[in-house]
């Protein structure tokens, strides 16, 4: 059984800038050392990618705080864990979830038998978003989350993210 690990939006704005929080902070550690149990070969990463219009589009009216400006140091994964993601393929997201990733995983899940945990922020947005669409693309695969290595936007939508995953079949590790 292959096991993949997903790591959503570990960008600087998510941790401790324009979206930052104590939470988010707090997970960085245990981050770190979940990656480092997995081979690089099976480690995927997403970048919240937004570009300098971002204020115009449908989410930047409803969430009007410029982050994740590609280029911008706030767009850029932590350091410390992006010399940890050396090797792993990274994806771009313009939204919450990235169906780029979901079909690529669902091509590997065609060919072989896969486990898959996500780890990152935002439990509540980006992390529910991606879990959500890997169930809807391989809803046989065993799909986790492990909370310890995820924050929410607060720790209320946190929490409630986890239930409503759970409740879609989504684990806990």
């Amino acid at each position: 059984m292959r096991k993949i690990l997903i790591v959503i939006d570990m960008q600087n704005d998510f941790i401790d800038g324009a979206l930052g929080t104590p939470e988010a902070v707090a997970i960085v550690e245990n981050v770190k050392a979940k990656i480092k149990e997995y081979s690089p070969a099976d480690v995927f990463a997403t970048m919240d990618t937004h570009t300098p219009d971002y204020l115009n589009t449908q989410e930047g009216r409803n969430l009007p705080v410029e982050h994740c400006i590609k280029g911008t140091e706030g767009w850029q994964i932590r350091s410390d864990i992006a010399e940890l993601l050396d090797g792993a393929k990274i994806y771009e997201k313009p939204t919450f979830g990235s169906t780029a990733l979901a079909k690529d995983i669902a091509k590997i899940a065609a060919k072989e038998d896969i486990e898959i945990e996500l780890v990152g922020l935002c439990t509540d947005i980006c992390v529910a978003s991606n879990a959500l669409l890997l169930k809807a693309h391989m809803p046989e695969v065993k799909i986790s989350v492990d909370p310890a290595c995820c924050a929410g936007v607060t720790p209320e939508s946190h929490e409630a993210a986890l239930a409503t995953m759970a409740m879609c079949q989504i684990a806990q590790q």
